[in-house]
Parts: C-alpha cells; sequence; structure tokens
C-alpha cells in the first residue's frame, strides 16, 4: 500500500471545492511548518529553537534586537549557519506574537 499514490485517487475524487479547501488547509499547515526550527517539550522549555541545537528563537531575536549582527551571531554561536538564522528569522516573522511572548516572559524572569 503506497500511501501518497492512495491519497493522491481519493484527492482526484473529491469535487473542485473540496479540492480548494484542502489545497487552502495544506498550504496553512506548510506556512506554519519553518524547516529547521523545532520544539520539544523538556528541551529549551519547550521553545522553539534551531534544530540540532539548544538554541531558542527567542534568544536570536533578543540578540538581534539588541544589535548584534548576523556575522557576530554566527561567531558568538559557532554550530549555526547563516541559513539557520534565515529559518530563525522567517520563524520570527511567522510566530511573531509568540516569540514576543517569550522574550517578554524572559525578561520579567530575569
Amino acid at each position: 500500500m503506497n500511501t501518497l499514490i492512495d491519497a493522491t485517487r481519493a484527492i482526484e475524487g473529491l469535487p473542485k471545492a473540496d479540492r480548494a479547501s484542502l489545497l487552502r488547509v495544506l498550504s496553512e499547515d506548510l506556512f506554519d511548518a519553518v524547516p529547521g526550527i523545532e520544539a520539544t517539550p523538556g528541551v529549551c522549555g519547550g521553545e522553539p529553537r534551531i534544530v540540532r541545537t539548544r538554541i531558542p528563537v527567542r534568544q536570536l531575536v533578543e540578540a538581534r534586537q539588541a544589535g548584534l549582527t548576523e556575522s557576530a551571531l554566527l561567531a558568538a554561536y559557532p554550530t549555526l549557519t547563516a541559513e539557520d538564522l534565515v529559518n530563525a528569522w522567517h520563524f520570527y516573522r511567522s510566530h511573531r506574537a509568540e516569540i514576543d511572548r517569550l522574550i517578554a516572559e524572559n525578561q520579567e524572569a530575569e
């Protein structure tokens, strides 16, 4: 059984309006997903972070807001790549309210 083939056949059998709704749902789901960013309960407090690291997106955004350049961030975090920063900025743009809330909570805790 091939799941992709089965799904394709099922989609082909849908009326056009249902296929359009499915496309909308899938595109929203894919837009929300940012490659290179993950959140794992128990790791960094469950905050969104750069994959394969314990560097939260919040921390990078805070550093950027404090005036650090991308070059400075890459020097400060040698395990990061330029692609990691691109992913972090994209995640921030699409999840601004969540990251801003995490920044505020972190500043209150200090």
